[in-house]
Formats: structure tokens, sequence, C-alpha cells
């Protein structure tokens, strides 16, 4: 009998610790998950990261960096493939079903990642070509001196030639719409004089806090 009581004293009291760590851990996670403003967007953000990497830090070269590219360029982009303004076999399916609000957060969680450093470094000669071709552009009006952008406009400096080279491209040939400006201006370029653009643009470096990325 003492030893029946003394197993069912065991017993309640494991029972009363395992209900007490049951809580604890509930309210860990209710605290860490109303923590986290981005709870409502985090199945797109997933899908995000399919194409453009963790966190926006693509690591193939077709698909731009995000991570740390400016909050309201990343917002209009995402309003214009809901618009199809701008056009994507890939984007505008997705965009047609975000709200405004969810663009807004998303724009906004991946502004505040860091940009990577890819290391990139041009050949000399291209990078000169491409410099001389920018500057008779005055690309650095609107982009910037070290093409870093502000706001509206985006940040280039850093990112990956070949998503450079053919977005330049897809504007000049008419294919990207909506910065009718830049296909005027892109349409005077050689496709050769674009691509050195991109080289030597890819090669610049961002001063603000980067995290090194490992090129594939």
């Amino acid at each position: 009998m003492l030893l029946d009581r003394k197993s069912e004293k065991n017993n309640s009291s494991m029972k009363n610790w395992l209900t007490v760590l049951l809580l604890f851990l509930s309210i860990s996670w209710n605290a860490e998950l109303f923590a986290d403003e981005y709870a409502d967007i985090r199945p797109q953000l997933t899908l995000c990261f399919t194409c453009h990497g963790q966190n926006g830090v693509s690591t193939q070269p077709k698909y731009p960096i995000i991570a740390g590219q400016h909050f309201y360029y990343l917002y209009v982009q995402l309003k214009d493939f809901k618009t199809a303004y701008r056009s994507s076999e890939i984007m505008g399916p997705i965009a047609k079903l975000l709200e405004k609000k969810q663009m807004i957060a998303m724009a906004k969680f991946f502004s505040e990642q860091k940009w990577p450093n890819i290391g990139y470094r041009p050949i000399k000669e291209r990078a000169q070509l491409g410099e001389t071709s920018a500057a008779a552009g005055q690309c650095v009006q609107c982009h910037l001196g070290g093409y870093e952008g502000d706001s509206r406009i985006p940040r280039l400096a850093g990112q990956y030639p070949e998503y450079l080279k053919n977005t330049m491209l897809d504007f000049k040939n008419k294919i990207r719409n909506n910065s009718p400006a830049k296909g005027s201006l892109l349409v005077s370029y050689s496709n050769d004089e674009i691509a050195a653009m991109a080289e030597y643009i890819a090669g610049k470096t961002i001063h603000a806090a980067q995290i090194n990325l490992e090129v594939q």
C-alpha cells in the first residue's frame, strides 16, 4: 500500500512537470509566432525563396538578388507584375494573387535583409568599356555614383552580370516596358556595350552591410 501511494505520488509529480513543460513550450511558441510580423506571408516568402534564394540571396545568376534591395522599388515591381505592366510568365500569376498589404510586407521583408557580396571581378578592358558606356548614358544620374540606387531606383551594384545584361536587353528590345525611358536609352547601345556595362556594374562594391556569398 505504501509503495502504491509512493508510485501515485511520483506519477502525479511527473504529470505536473509535463504539464508545466508543455505550458512553457506553448507560451514560447506563441510568443515566437506573434513576434514574427511576417508570419502571415511565410508561404509567399517560401515560394519566393525557390528562385531568389533563402531570404532573397539568389545563388542563380539568372535570378536577381532581392535581399537588401530598396523597399519601394520592390513594392512597385510586385504591383507592376500584378497589373501586367511588367510581364513575366513566372511572377505574373504569383503577383495576381497578392493583396496590397502582402506586397508591402514582402517588399519590407526583403529590403531588411543584407545584400550579399558575390565577389564578381570583371576583366579590366571590359570594365573600362562598361564604365565609358554607362557614363555616356549618364546612368549615375538616377542610380547614383555607386549604383546603389535610392527608393524607387534599384540597387544595381553587385547584382549578377547575367541578370543585368538580360534586363537591359529586355528594355532595349521592348520586352520589358515598365520603364519606357530605359528602353529609349538602351536602344542606342550595342549588345556588347550592354554586356560590358553589366559586367562593370556587377563588379561595383556596395558599401552597406553585406554577407559573403560563394557563387555557384
